[in-house]
């Protein structure tokens, strides 16, 4: 039987991207968490703050590093597979994409480059600033990221002319209504997928007896922050899935697997969906929970899947199941954070062992739910690449399945050498632990970096 080539270069973008947005859900986080410490450490002078600053940097460049390799080939890929949707929207895609190379990635490796190796070289303000400027520099990159991606999802102040669309309003365009709602769920996940990441670290640090001092903050900082920001994330969540039923019902459908939308929807626990006889075969429900959620009215109606023909319906599978992982892992990170503050108001977080011992191995949940949530996001918009304008199947460049099917086969073999050597060379950071760092000890501060930096000049 002959390969699909749509097929094939659907595969190939979702392998790249969910690969590479494991680094970005890092980096952007870890970022703002590096710029925290190096801040604290100029304001009291603590040099386990340095030491904890030193120590993330290292880790975060290593995955920025991963994240640039990974990311490069996705905007090749609008080219050599996907040329059809390029030519027909390139107008708008084009340049949302090049502001974020402009106004991030320059900012990110410039900044990046003089908190990596200017320590001990630049004057102490700049530092903390070129800390902060990285961090600055992350979000941006997500801004315009997700104002492209949102765009195909919500197509708004454009007009067609034979067949290539011409932005009328940029303001519009970036601000798609959808933008917002998917930015502020983005972000928020991001710093919970970091947040986890230095629960964990700082869990096993204390679990092992080692560099307690810094093993302590990174608890306790990491608990302050996912006690505010994993509640939050239901409450965005939530907001942002009514903002897809406005403008993607279908989709919400598919999350919901919900057919019938004569009848309100239950919220499935479980259920095994059947697309060929347009039912569930197997479900554990709360009746009328997806109306309430969704409505906030438990006899409230919204579409389901049969109003539409079958080829306008996504996959249910992926979509379904995917949210119900995503989901899963978020009560998760609310009742690991939930109780990890109450602990720490008791003064029994560090010295509560099975405690630690389940969030020292939580470190995957913030990846695992990202990546879950994309699939979501991008199985949920088909068959559409385009939402409404134009399907995937006209999106896909006229290449042979067995071109793409060579280069999937390659990338998958690269991308696992550089995953490879990247996670081993973090774990044995991660092993090392930090270190006394060779620097001067910095001088408390109350007027900021910049005036530190005078000061020091």
């Amino acid at each position: 039987m002959e390969a699909d080539p749509v097929l094939l270069a659907r595969f190939q973008f979702a392998f790249t991207i969910a690969f590479h947005i494991i680094f970005p859900s890092f980096t952007i986080g870890l970022s703002a968490y590096i710029a925290t410490l190096e801040i604290m450490w100029g304001w009291t002078g603590r040099e386990h703050y340095g030491r904890l600053s030193g120590f993330w940097t290292k880790i975060f460049a290593v995955s920025f590093g991963m994240g640039v390799v990974s990311g490069i080939v996705l905007s090749y890929q609008f080219g050599t597979n996907w040329s059809g949707f390029s030519a027909a929207f390139g107008n708008i895609i084009g340049p949302l994409a090049g502001y974020e190379v402009l106004t991030a990635f320059f900012l990110e490796a410039t900044f990046l480059g003089i908190l990596l190796f200017g320590r001990n070289r630049v004057p102490r303000g700049l530092h903390i600033f070129s800390a902060i400027a990285v961090a600055v520099g992350t979000a941006i990159s997500a801004f315009w990221i997700i104002s492209a991606n949102s765009w195909m999802h919500t197509p708004v102040a454009y007009e067609m002319r034979n067949g290539v669309a011409h932005p009328l309003d940029w303001w519009a365009i970036v601000f798609n209504p959808s933008f917002l709602y998917r930015l502020t769920h983005m972000l928020n996940a991001a710093y919970l997928t970091a947040g986890f990441v230095v629960l964990a670290v700082g869990a096993r640090y204390l679990l092992a007896g080692r560099h307690l001092d810094e093993a302590r903050t990174m608890v306790r900082m990491s608990i302050g922050l996912l006690f505010v920001l994993a509640p939050l994330q239901l409450f965005l969540g939530d907001q942002h899935g009514l903002n897809t039923l406005k403008h993607q019902p279908i989709k919400i459908a598919a999350m919901e697997a919900h057919w019938d939308g004569s009848k309100p929807g239950d919220f499935h626990i479980f259920a095994w969906p059947d697309p060929a006889n347009e039912r569930n075969r197997f479900e554990i429900s709360i009746p009328r929970g997806a109306s309430l959620i969704l409505t906030h009215d438990p006899n409230g109606l919204f579409p389901g899947l049969t109003s539409v023909p079958k080829q306008d319906r996504p996959p249910i599978h992926n979509v379904f199941f995917a949210f119900r992982i995503m989901l899963g892992i978020g009560f998760f990170m609310i009742a690991a954070a939930l109780f990890g503050g109450l602990l720490l108001w008791r003064g029994r977080l560090f010295d509560t062992r099975w405690y630690l011992r389940i969030v020292a191995q939580t470190w995957w949940t913030g990846f695992v739910a990202v990546i879950a949530g994309w699939v979501v996001t991008e199985s949920g918009r088909q068959p559409w690449m385009v939402q409404g304008l134009m399907r995937t199947a006209d999106a896909v460049s006229p290449v042979p399945a067995a071109t793409v099917a060579t280069t999937l086969a390659m990338f998958v073999v690269v991308y696992g050498i550089v995953f490879t050597m990247g996670m081993y060379y973090i774990n044995r950071l991660i092993a090392k632990g930090p270190q006394e760092q060779l620097v001067r000890p910095p001088k408390k501060f109350s007027a900021g970096p910049l005036a530190a930096a005078k000061g020091d000049a």
